[in-house]
């Protein structure tokens, strides 16, 4: 239960600390005969830093119920 508990709160401080998890993706823009154009387009998916503390939070519980 301790190293459960110690996982999710690293992974809670990563949430917290970093807010957002993002990727890129290419799209066609021209496509004319020998002629192609693409561009580069960025993609951000935003994580509630109200997560990252809930998870904190059970972490901390794992680790004071694993002492009991």
């Amino acid at each position: 239960m301790k190293a459960l508990g110690i996982v999710l709160i690293v992974i809670g401080l990563g949430i917290v600390i970093w807010g957002a998890f993002g990727f890129k993706t290419q799209e066609k823009v021209v496509d004319i005969g020998p002629i192609h154009a693409t561009r580069e387009k960025e993609h951000h998916i935003p994580y509630a830093p109200l997560a990252g503390g809930v998870i904190i939070l059970g972490g901390v519980l794992l680790l004071i119920r694993g002492k009991n």
